[in-house]
């Protein structure tokens, strides 16, 4: 099987956090796009992969990085999210292969903490 070359696989990292600040804009009712609320950051920038203005956070209090890849390295990824992620905001990582719908990583700890809230 061929490689996937440098600039598909570019596309299918930005598609995925394009996808995913839909999914949030969608959530939270803010716009998402250049200059909005709820940004995909360009390919190769430092920081999280969807930048969140302050009102958004207050919406959507996470983290955001994307790993659209065939081969899945997690623990390298969590480290990632965690090295990008504040103190004051948990991680959230979304992960997605091809022909298969994307899936959420989270700290175990943060999952119950939001399942105990929405009781």
């Amino acid at each position: 099987m061929p490689r996937i070359t440098i600039a598909s696989a570019k596309a299918k990292g930005r598609n995925l956090q394009k996808w995913v600040a839909e999914k949030i804009s969608e959530l939270t009712g803010l716009p998402h796009g250049k200059d909005c609320p709820i940004e995909s950051r360009p390919m190769g920038q430092s920081g999280t992969d969807v930048r969140l203005d302050n009102q958004a956070k207050a919406l959507f209090p996470f983290a955001v990085e994307c790993k659209a890849q065939e081969s899945w390295s997690v623990h390298g990824w969590v480290e990632q999210a965690e090295k990008n992620a504040s103190v004051t905001e948990p991680w959230i990582l979304f992960c997605k292969r091809s022909r298969k719908p994307p899936v959420v990583i989270m700290d175990a700890e943060v999952f119950f903490e939001i399942l105990r809230k929405g009781k």
